[in-house]
């Protein structure tokens, strides 16, 4: 039997169920049928469910992820939160609060703060009122204006925390079920639904006027509906490095050497993630040389700041080493009849920058409106929905084409390995070190808090 998890289960009290809970546990029919609960499916389902349309959000296993990126949100991310109704999602993790960025260059450091008055109302710009923290205000006479914050957590805490949302709506059933394929007609190949699997080996079907595949970076589905394919040239590789001595807290840390950039950010009090870019046929990360853990000790290791050299080989001596595909996939329009791709099923960059949650958040914002039964009634009108579809392609664009850009111009440029790339990394470092004009714009524009550039 397939895990059924929603608002309206039977209590000590007789409950009448409204038409679309029965539709939805009786018929396995709602509005929407969404594959995947993660950052963009469960986010997108609370916001659907809120505009009173029936749900239903199917995820292959419900038990905590255990992940190694998804871990840093960005303030324009948290802003697209706030706007969802979901910040609340925020507390109760030991998330951190994130002011910016700390650039080392060969042992040279310099701060790039989130900037002031970047763009959005009073409101959004984090800083207090979350956690009861107070504000965070630039030493150098800031007047006390708030900075933009961005946050960062255990990417598994934060998952099962949108869930928990998502089971108080009343208009969403959460299904515990593996989607094995799409229901399509067969004049008109418009999908219908989904077909599933349970653990037990039990085939369900689920119906929906619209089917929403965001089913992540590894998709089942990607090949079947668009003509891109991923393309990954380097691996992270990830450590949970334990009371660490970083250079600056409450900052995410991108070190640069000799090798490609390493990133170091807390995702807990005592908690700090560092990722390893690895390029394919990296010499020193060869089994002659060792392997990857080789890599890590003899070329990583020594390159990190002192204070932090010491929690990184206890790290590495505990031998928990895991490793995800660093990819690029380009946005593709959605024209398929009652269905639409979504999350890094249908668009990925580089998770240098992080800014991935921040794209998902901030796509559930335009859905919503571009969604909404104010301009589109009936989900079931195909013409209707393909055509808000072409406006959410190019609306996206204004945020999500810079960040895309900023992921892999910036991952170029970091992971330089020839003599002209690494006079302009040299470059860049310096024009960082002129502070004001020259971080605000390019760390506001990668933070999602810039959200037209021109």
């Amino acid at each position: 039997m397939p895990l059924i998890l929603d608002s309206s289960a039977p209590s000590a009290s007789v409950v009448e169920l409204s038409p679309a809970t029965i539709r939805r546990r009786e018929h396995q029919e709602a509005d929407v049928v969404i594959v995947g609960a993660g950052i963009l499916g469960t986010s997108l389902a609370v916001t659907l469910a809120r505009q009173n349309r029936s749900v239903i959000l199917l995820e292959k296993s419900l038990k905590e992820p255990d992940r190694i990126v998804g871990e840093l949100l960005q303030p324009g991310g948290v802003q697209a939160l706030k706007k969802l109704g979901l910040r609340d999602c925020l507390e109760g993790l030991d998330a951190i609060r994130v002011k910016g960025y700390e650039v080392i260059y060969y042992g040279k450091e310099v701060e790039i703060p989130y900037p002031l008055n970047a763009g959005g109302d009073d409101d959004d710009r984090e800083g207090g009122g979350f956690d009861g923290e107070k504000p965070y205000s630039n030493a150098k006479g800031s007047g006390g204006v708030k900075r933009p914050e961005g946050r960062s957590f255990h990417h598994g805490r934060f998952i099962q925390q949108l869930r928990a949302a998502a089971m108080k709506e009343e208009n969403i059933s959460l299904i515990e079920s593996t989607v094995t394929g799409t229901v399509k007609d067969g004049w008109t190949r418009q999908v219908l639904g989904v077909e599933t699997e349970t653990k037990d080996g039990r085939k369900d079907v689920y119906f929906g006027q619209l089917t929403v595949l965001a089913d992540g970076y590894a998709s089942r589905f990607r090949k079947e509906f668009i003509t891109h394919a991923p393309v990954s040239k380097s691996k992270f590789y990830g450590l949970e490095l334990i009371d660490a001595d970083l250079p600056r807290p409450m900052h995410g840390h991108v070190v640069l050497g000799e090798g490609a950039p390493v990133l170091l950010y807390q995702i807990g009090t005592r908690e700090t993630r560092a990722l390893v870019d690895v390029p394919e046929g990296t010499p020193s990360a060869s089994t002659a040389n060792g392997g990857v853990k080789g890599h890590l000790r003899h070329v990583v290791l020594p390159s990190l700041p002192k204070c932090v050299q010491s929690s990184f080989e206890r790290a590495l001596d505990d031998g928990k080493i895991r490793s995800m595909p660093n990819s690029w996939l380009p946005p593709s329009t959605q024209q398929v009849p009652g269905m639409i791709l979504l999350g890094d099923a249908m668009n990925m960059r580089h998770p240098l920058t992080g800014g991935g949650m921040t794209v998902a958040f901030n796509d559930v914002v335009m859905l919503r409106d571009l969604l909404s039964p104010e301009k589109v009634p009936d989900l079931g009108d195909t013409a209707r929905v393909k055509q808000q579809m072409r406006r959410f392609h190019w609306r996206r664009k204004y945020l999500t084409s810079v960040i895309n850009i900023l992921a892999q111009a910036l991952y170029s440029l970091f992971a330089a390995n020839d003599p002209q790339l690494k006079a302009l990394q040299l470059g860049c470092f310096r024009y960082f070190q002129q502070g004001g004009q020259c971080v605000d714009g390019p760390v506001g524009l990668l933070a999602g808090i810039i959200r037209r550039p021109f």
